[in-house]
């Protein structure tokens, strides 16, 4: 059995933003030499996530949306957490709805998705830099 890791590393400029992070992770398939095995892809800092789903648009901005209203930024005064100093309890909150990791089955070299299917990083409290990690075990 084979083993690669490889960190993605992200500085985004903005608060939150979705980040498709499918062709690394599938550059990372190549690079690994696996053909049969599995791919986990998770988020190494408690303010941002990686999920599966559809490289729409309309539906990034309903997840914001959606987000938003579950776990809203302000006030920050509304979270316990923030009393530390930081202001970003509501991200902790995105973060656990939206989850920490993904793992996608490989087969025959390739990732294997449903229909629609894309990876993503999920940034919750950006403008510092970040990292994800990709580890493929396999033949």
């Amino acid at each position: 059995m084979k083993c690669y890791r490889k960190e993605l590393w992200f500085n985004i400029p903005t608060r939150r933003a979705f980040v498709n992070v499918t062709p690394q992770v599938e550059q990372c398939l190549r690079d690994s030499g696996i053909t049969e095995g599995l791919a986990l892809i998770n988020a190494m800092h408690i303010t941002s996530s990686v999920f599966i789903n559809d490289d729409e648009s309309g539906l990034h901005q309903d997840y914001e949306e959606w987000l938003e209203k579950l776990a809203p930024h302000e006030p920050v005064s509304q979270y316990r957490h923030n009393r530390t100093g930081e202001d970003n309890g509501d991200a902790h909150l995105k973060r656990q709805i939206m989850g920490r990791e993904v793992v996608v089955a490989i087969t025959n070299g390739r990732l294997d998705f449903g229909p629609w299917e894309q990876i993503f990083y999920g940034e919750f409290d950006g403008r510092r830099r970040k990292r994800a990690l990709v580890k493929i075990i396999g033949e």
